[in-house]
Order: C-alpha cells, then sequence, then structure tokens
C-alpha cells in the first residue's frame, strides 16, 4: 500500500465529490505497480507519456485520478469528472483516451497546474 498525497488543487476537486463518492471512488483506487507498468487496454489504469514525463489515470464510471508516484508515494495531481472529458473525446475522434491526452495540451496544462500546487500529505 502507499501513501496517497494531494496537492492544493485535488484536495479541492475531491473535496466537491460527495462524502460516499469520496469512499466509493478511493476505496477502488489501489495502486498496484505491477498492474501500472502493464496495463490491460480494457483496464482501469492507464499510461500517458510526454516528453519523457508519466501521468498514470484511474478512470471510473463517473471520474479520473491523474496521479503520478514519487520515492513510493502517490502524488493525485487532478481529480475530475469523466463527462468533462467525454465530452473532449467524442470531440476528438478516434483513439484511445491516454492516446488523446497525450497529445493534449489542455490536459498537460491541467497536470502542470497540480504538480505546481502545494501538497498535503
Amino acid at each position: 500500500m502507499h501513501q496517497i498525497a494531494f496537492n492544493e488543487i485535488s484536495a479541492a476537486e475531491v473535496s466537491a465529490i460527495p462524502t460516499m463518492e469520496q469512499l466509493k471512488l478511493f476505496f477502488a483506487f489501489k495502486v498496484d505497480e505491477e498492474v501500472l507498468r502493464n496495463p490491460a487496454a480494457d483496464s482501469e489504469y492507464g499510461i500517458i507519456e510526454r516528453d519523457g514525463k508519466t501521468i498514470y489515470r484511474f478512470r471510473t464510471e463517473k471520474y479520473r485520478i491523474y496521479f503520478t508516484i514519487e520515492n513510493r508515494v502517490v502524488v493525485v495531481q487532478r481529480v475530475l469528472e469523466a463527462d468533462s472529458l467525454k465530452d473532449f473525446f467524442y470531440r476528438a475522434g478516434v483513439g484511445s483516451e491516454d492516446q488523446k491526452l497525450c497529445n493534449s495540451r489542455s490536459f498537460w496544462k491541467l497536470i502542470e497546474d497540480g504538480e505546481h500546487a502545494k501538497r498535503q500529505d
């Protein structure tokens, strides 16, 4: 089991989720490094890479958690509602969710904003 840390932005995003949904979300969020190394195509986990930077994605029906692993600490960079991304993917055309994010400047801006926010352990 890894320690989970949130930056200010992701902490605020989580706090906006109703408490029972938070519990369900984080009950399902199990970080297994073996799964992260080779996620199956239909897995709730994904890898997004660009310019040597790796972001992991955990997907549920309603939410997406984007995180990094730093010194065995899972750092949650962003927690977004799935519907906010679904519209983007619908308009963006074919390809997997992770492939589309690799090339999306707005996605990387969201992640960078989270990385520059203070971390709350």
